[in-house]
Parts: structure tokens; C-alpha cells; sequence
């Protein structure tokens, strides 16, 4: 479970570790569990800490911004090749039908601004630009959303992590801290998988 561990990923791999999780993450069908919220919050935790990472938080916010929409963008045009197949696709260990549901159901309730909410929902994140090229959406109007929405997430939880890791308790207790993030990012995972386990058994 390293993988699901932000520090980890940030020490193992660095920056480029964050920005390949983060294209992962926003549109590929494989990127759906991984953790992307708490590794921006962790990124911004360790700008200020300085030991992983040296770099401005305004270049690390831009990478991430840019990682976020090109993974979306990579996703909408899979969705547009890929179609209605898509939705006849079976179920296998790294593809739910049910999610691919939710983020339908999603993107149909919320329109265009979908592209901007569904990046603050984890999983329905990975599969709503899918959706959205499997539907249709105009491709200009897609784009648009897309930039708002990596821009607002890559930069806005990145900056979270970078003020509160300023905080005197959270700098003094940033080993606490940072299993707190673990902890908050394998929670929901596990939740997820025995929901999908009891829907399978009824």
C-alpha cells in the first residue's frame, strides 16, 4: 500500500512522482483509487518543510495545474474514441460499471459545471471527463471547464496543505499530521470497496 501513501510517493519520486499521479488520476480508468486530494495537501505540506521538496509553491502549483488538465483532456478524448463500447465494457478489477454510473449521473445532474465540481469528488473525478466525450460535450466548452477546475483543485488544496503546514502546531507535529493524510486517504478507498462488495452480494 506505499503507493497510497503521499509521503512515500513525494520521496520516492519526487515532483514528477505528483504530477504523473495527479494525469493519472484526472482521466485515466487506472487512476481512479489513487490519492490525489491528500498528495496535493501533502505537496503543499512539504514545500514548507523543505526536506522533499525545493521548489516554489507557485511553480509547484502550476505543474500540478497543468498535469490536472492534461490527464483530463486525455480522458475526454478516450471517452470520445472509445464511445458508447465504453458503457457495454465489463467489469474487471480496475473497472467498475457502477463508477463509471456515478460519474454518468453526475455529469448529467450538474451539466458543463460538472468538469469543475466533480474534481473535489474522488473517483467520480477520474471518470467524469469520460463521460463527458462519450456524451458529446463541445469540445471548446469541455476545455474551459477543464482549466477552471485543474486550476482551482491542483492549486487550491496545494495551497491549503503550504498555509497550514505553516501553523506552529502542524509544523512541530508534521510526522502526526502526515499519517493523519494517510490515514484520510485509505479510508475512503476501503469504504468504497465494501460498498462495491455488499452491492455485489445483493
Amino acid at each position: 500500500m506505499h503507493f497510497l501513501d503521499p509521503e512515500w510517493l513525494i520521496l520516492t519520486f519526487g515532483l514528477l512522482g505528483v504530477l504523473a499521479f495527479v494525469f493519472a488520476e484526472s482521466g485515466l480508468l487506472i487512476g481512479f483509487f489513487l490519492p490525489g486530494d491528500s498528495l496535493l495537501f501533502t505537496t503543499g505540506l512539504l514545500v514548507v518543510d523543505g526536506r522533499y521538496l525545493h521548489l516554489p509553491l507557485w511553480l509547484v502549483c502550476g505543474l500540478v495545474s497543468v498535469a490536472a488538465v492534461a490527464g483530463d483532456q486525455v480522458g475526454y478524448l478516450f471517452g470520445q474514441r472509445v464511445g458508447p463500447a465504453l458503457f457495454r465494457r465489463p467489469n474487471s478489477r480496475l473497472f467498475k460499471q457502477e463508477n463509471l454510473a456515478r460519474a454518468r449521473t453526475f455529469f448529467a445532474r450538474y451539466g458543463p459545471r460538472s468538469i469543475v465540481l466533480a474534481r473535489f469528488v474522488p473517483i467520480v473525478r477520474t471518470f467524469t471527463p469520460i463521460v463527458a466525450g462519450a456524451s458529446g460535450m463541445h469540445y471548446r466548452t469541455f476545455v474551459a471547464y477543464n482549466v477552471v477546475g485543474g486550476t482551482l483543485w491542483g492549486t487550491g488544496v496545494t495551497v491549503l496543505g503550504y498555509f497550514l503546514g505553516q501553523i506552529a502546531f502542524v509544523k512541530s507535529n508534521i510526522e502526526l499530521i502526515l499519517a493523519a493524510v494517510v490515514v484520510a486517504s485509505v479510508v475512503p478507498i476501503a469504504v468504497e470497496l465494501l460498498r462495491s462488495r455488499a452491492r455485489s452480494r445483493s
